[in-house]
């Protein structure tokens, strides 16, 4: 792919917005608005007794609470495993001694450039949380039947916590995967 040009349209804390045009690798020629995200990380922290902390908190696009997988941006600098073990303890006070990535993606590759990083978070002492001043974080354990039963229902919505669900599930039932 080859970038003809790029022009930023909208800059914030978060993202930015530009208008590329690029040539295919067969030469066809694209023009897209793109979110440009440096990425995020996910943690699928999960207990002794194999339970799920999730996080729930309203979330305005979607003008409604939702329970999801403890995420984050991840900060200039920093890896996806360096953000993942900061937004875990910032978000739900906890800290874990194992980490494992279980997935990467994109999270809606069709106008946004935002990789998503899934980690196990494992052997978990509890803490403080320490959430942002827009952030109003409520923190529950789910069993694992009863996550699989709200995703099915579609009580759980999130994209992230659906992939990191199911690769969590994927290498629990299949021992032999890394």
């Amino acid at each position: 792919m080859q970038v003809i040009s790029s022009r930023e349209l909208l800059k914030n804390k978060l993202f930015t917005v530009v208008e590329e045009v690029a040539n295919d690798p067969g030469g066809f020629e694209i023009k897209r608005a793109i979110v440009r995200h440096p990425g995020s990380a996910v943690m699928m922290a999960v207990d002794e007794r194999g339970r799920v902390l999730l996080v729930k908190q309203f979330r305005l696009p979607a003008e409604q609470d939702l329970w999801e997988l403890p995420a984050g941006r991840l900060d200039p600098g920093e890896s996806p495993l360096e953000a993942a073990q900061r937004e875990l303890r910032e978000e739900t006070g906890y800290r874990a001694k194992r980490w494992r990535e279980l997935a990467s993606f994109w999270a809606s590759p069709g106008y946004v450039h935002e990789k998503m990083n899934v980690f196990l978070a494992e052997d978990l002492t509890e803490g403080q949380q320490e959430p942002m001043e827009d952030e109003r974080i409520e923190i529950r354990w789910f069993e694992k039947d009863e996550l699989h039963a709200m995703i099915r229902s579609g009580q759980i919505v999130d994209a992230k916590t659906i992939v990191g669900y199911f690769m969590w599930a994927d290498r629990a039932a299949s021992p032999t995967r890394s």
